[in-house]
């Protein structure tokens, strides 16, 4: 559950962000195209969000190591023996 919400936060905040860049790019234009850039800018944060957060998504390299997925794969107690020469 609490990954979920976490997840929920994630995509608000890249939404939250793209709209307020969406919005001032859009405010240098006039009023009107505040409005409709905060909503563009918005939806592409949240598309942003949604590709970013998917296991292999598009954006899988722009991650941090927080925010990715534990590898269950990884071995991490597997030791490398050297043949002797």
């Amino acid at each position: 559950m609490r990954s979920r919400i976490k997840n929920a936060m994630s995509r608000a905040k890249c939404a939250a962000v793209g709209a307020a860049v969406g919005a001032a790019v859009g405010g240098l234009v006039s009023r009107n195209a505040a409005s409709t850039g905060g909503a563009l800018g918005g939806l592409a944060g949240a598309t942003l969000a949604d590709f970013r957060s998917g296991a292999d998504g598009v954006f899988a390299d722009l991650r941090s190591d927080d925010d990715a997925p534990p590898d269950d794969a990884d071995d991490a107690g597997a030791t490398i023996e050297l043949a002797d020469e």
